[in-house]
């Protein structure tokens, strides 16, 4: 009887690899009409007793300016363009701040923070975070970092039912995503960490100086051509027969 549990649980984990596989490598061509973490929030508004009308226009990279992505990553993930989903350096600092019994501090990368948006739960538990490092580590394989980075601003909160660049600039600044300025641009990132508690058109001290930090880590990054490396460059696995873009 064990043998047989054995083998089945086997042939579920086979079939779970696969298909997320397959859901993964679908969503580097179709745009994600939602995410996980969007039915979290209006099921929790639902339990709560209070309505919430969740806000979200995807926006193609073309549209999404380049002053809010260089942002972005300055301010959630300055090795991007250089890691596959984990920063380890990053990880162990955290670890070791968090052992000395300071504020929780987290290392999650812009790749692990798609594969929680879209696919998983809010939380810390251990089954999450195994979830978390096999998504993340589909989406690397499957995906060019330009994708990834799409994908992060359509889907990435900004408020209480606020969703995506394009929703989020529309909230806060009354524009389109394509046109927000540099300093909106390094507002919006300023308030990732913390988008339901603080705002963006309304900045309090530490999101004034922290967009300022952000502009300035922008510019060392080197703007406009720090994107160029997130090339829509396919893995050299990647067969013939596949389509190419």
């Amino acid at each position: 009887m064990l043998r047989n549990l054995f083998r089945r649980l086997i042939k579920l984990l086979l079939w779970f690899a696969a298909g997320s596989a397959l859901l993964v490598l679908a969503l580097r061509w179709i745009d994600p009409p939602g995410t996980a973490l969007m039915a979290e929030r209006k099921v929790q508004s639902w339990v709560d007793g209070e309505s919430i009308d969740l806000q979200r226009t995807w926006r193609p990279w073309k549209e999404l300016p380049d002053s809010l992505k260089i942002a972005v990553i300055a301010a959630e993930d300055q090795k991007f363009a250089e890691h596959w989903g984990f920063d380890v350096t990053a990880i162990r600092q955290a670890l070791e701040h968090n052992a000395e019994g300071g504020s929780l501090r987290g290392a999650s990368t812009i790749s692990q923070q798609v594969a929680k948006n879209l696919f998983l739960w809010s939380g810390r538990s251990w089954p999450r975070k195994a979830l978390e490092a096999w998504f993340t580590g589909l989406i690397e394989l499957l995906w060019p970092k330009q994708r990834i980075l799409e994908v992060y601003l359509n889907s990435v909160e900004w408020g209480d039912g606020v969703f995506g660049a394009e929703a989020a600039a529309r909230h806060h600044f009354k524009v389109g995503a394509p046109y927000l300025s540099r300093t909106q641009a390094s507002l919006l990132a300023a308030v990732l960490p913390n988008p339901r508690a603080w705002s963006a058109s309304r900045p309090g001290p530490h999101v004034q100086r922290r967009a300022a930090w952000i502009r300035q880590q922008s510019y060392q990054l080197g703007g406009s051509h720090y994107l160029s490396q997130l090339s829509w460059q396919l893995p050299p696995w990647w067969p013939e027969w596949a389509p190419r873009s």
